[in-house]
């Protein structure tokens, strides 16, 4: 997964101006027509998959590029413009209400002969790994999800931490997701990388994840035998007025046990027996508490640690609605929207003179800067 550089995604008030979005819509229509037209949908759902490409194409229609809005007024913008008519693929979903509508939208897709089922029960295991599996402080409130018309998919969701007013996105893309639990993002961007944020996706905790399974396989009378032996044991020693080194080592103040487990969800899992932790993690119940407790427990307990490393990578052409770096020039704008839609006509025409131009305009183009990794 492409782990590396960070981005400022404030959140600003307000909303897009309205003679920037009508611009938004047919640019973003042009632009996607061509990918598909030159690559196919596949390239175009790779594309949105990149948080660095995501948020250049937010850059180039026009939005600020360190805004929360440049997620989901790039994503509403995209819903507009994709057609299966003409691009092939479409975008559902989006904030509060429309996120969780998500799994209804995908269901009616079936009238087009994909599998709406199939694809609903995909938005739902996304949004669980992203809220449960990956505890970095980030409330998901922004779920958008992109398919063709062979169930090829790509998903965008957005986190925000309301201590921090930070937000944070993920992608996910169907063609390099083989698992939800193991390294399954294409990539993320945030403002902030956290210290210490369990990453039970990450590899690194695969011995936990199994651990975790093991755990639930042998009741819920037994980890709650666990769970209270670990409470007590930090409420029972000296451990909570120790400072320095000593106290980090013994109980760093990040491994904090949740209040409360689903007990109920428990003693689901236990009846069910999961072979593995990717079943686990999905069922009815289990939520980020217990996901927790369960990983502490393994941790503590058996010597089997989750991730803390954070798995969070960045980024003008028409400026931003703000006027940084610049204000958007309307008139140029449009001009642009012009020429790429009259480029589109005449490629279908046979005239791809046009199109070879712009393929010409890369010599140009300053050399692509590779961000440094961050290290763990």
């Amino acid at each position: 997964m492409k782990r590396a550089g960070v981005a400022d995604l404030r959140l600003h008030p307000g909303r897009a101006p309205h003679w920037l979005v009508k611009r938004m819509i047919p640019m973003a229509g042009a632009l996607c027509e061509f990918v598909v037209d030159e690559y196919g949908t596949h390239e175009l759902l790779r594309r949105l998959s990149d948080p660095v490409y995501f948020q250049a194409l937010a850059n180039v229609l026009g939005y600020d590029w360190d805004s929360s809005g440049s997620t989901t007024v790039t994503c509403g913008v995209l819903k507009s413009a994709l057609t299966f008519e003409r691009h092939g693929v479409v975008g559902v979903g989006g904030k509060g209400a429309a996120a969780l509508r998500v799994p209804e939208r995908l269901r009616m897709l079936e009238d087009y002969d994909l599998d709406g089922a199939g694809l609903a029960g995909i938005s739902k295991a996304v949004a669980k790994v992203d809220n449960a599996g990956v505890q970095d402080g980030y409330q998901l409130y922004q779920h958008v999800f992109f398919v063709d018309d062979e169930s090829n998919w790509t998903v965008v969701q957005q986190g925000m931490n309301s201590r921090t007013s930070d937000a944070r996105r993920y992608h996910w893309t169907s063609e390099e997701t083989t698992s939800y639990i193991n390294e399954p993002h294409t990539g993320l961007i945030s403002g902030q990388v956290n210290e210490h944020t369990m990453d039970m996706t990450s590899r690194d905790s695969e011995q936990c994840r199994r651990t975790s399974v093991d755990i639930v396989n042998e009741g819920p009378r037994r980890v709650r035998r666990f769970f209270e032996d670990i409470k007590s044991y930090g409420e029972s020693t000296l451990l909570p007025w120790m400072e320095g080194e000593e106290v980090r080592d013994h109980l760093p103040s990040y491994k904090v046990l949740p209040t409360r487990m689903d007990w109920k969800a428990v003693q689901s899992a236990y009846e069910t027996q999961p072979t593995g932790y990717e079943q686990l993690l999905l069922m009815d119940g289990i939520g980020p508490a217990t996901v927790r407790g369960l990983s502490l427990v393994a941790d503590m307990i058996y010597g089997a640690p989750p991730s803390w490393s954070d798995p969070v990578r960045m980024c003008f052409a028409f400026g931003g609605k703000d006027g940084v770096p610049f204000p958007v020039p309307r008139r140029a704008y449009d001009q642009a929207i012009s020429f790429l839609e009259q480029a589109l006509n005449d490629a279908k025409m046979g005239r791809r003179e046009k199109v070879q131009g712009l393929k010409r305009l890369r010599q140009f183009a300053p050399p692509v800067l590779r961000p440094r990794p961050i290290s763990a």
